[in-house]
């Protein structure tokens, strides 16, 4: 990776201008890895819902919305604290980095995980974090804003 620290002193990413490789179709590729994610929490919950609801004799049918919210905190949580990224992230080719350029640890990641599930729990914190990431310097999300993260593509290590 190239870094440009002399360009940006307080931010040891990649360089918007200078290694625009790491930031070329990361707004889409990030929307096409949020409907993936979306696509396969939504099963995973309902395939967890749907026992859950037969255990307890249609009771459990009533905590979807709760299972739902735990599992895309959960899957969200522990693929990006494992590889800085998730499935749908890795499906296309991107990752989370740190303003520092580093993957993201299990604190980061638990924390950026709960800012991106509350805020796409509404419609304005889901508009908004879409247009961050439109037009931010770095792609940035709400989240990314907050933590000092971003996405970019996968380096070739």
């Amino acid at each position: 990776m190239s870094f440009y620290a002399d360009m940006d002193p307080f931010n040891d990413l990649p360089h918007p201008e200078h290694d625009k490789q790491f930031y070329e179709g990361v707004p889409s590729k990030r929307l096409a890895a949020w409907v993936f994610d979306l696509i396969l929490i939504t099963i995973l919950s309902g395939v967890f819902t749907l026992a859950f609801g037969i255990i307890t004799f249609g009771f459990g049918f009533m905590a979807f919305p709760a299972i739902l919210f735990l599992f895309s905190f959960l899957y969200r949580w522990l693929t990006i604290a494992s590889s800085s990224a998730t499935w749908g992230m890795r499906l296309m080719g991107i990752e989370l980095r740190t303003r520092k350029g580093h993957r993201l640890d299990g604190m980061t990641a638990a924390i950026h995980s709960g800012m991106f599930v509350a805020l796409m729990a509404s419609v304005v914190g889901a508009l908004a974090t879409a247009g961050c990431i439109l037009t931010t310097r770095y792609n940035q999300g709400l989240p990314d804003l907050i933590l000092g993260t971003t996405a970019i593509n996968r380096p070739v290590d």
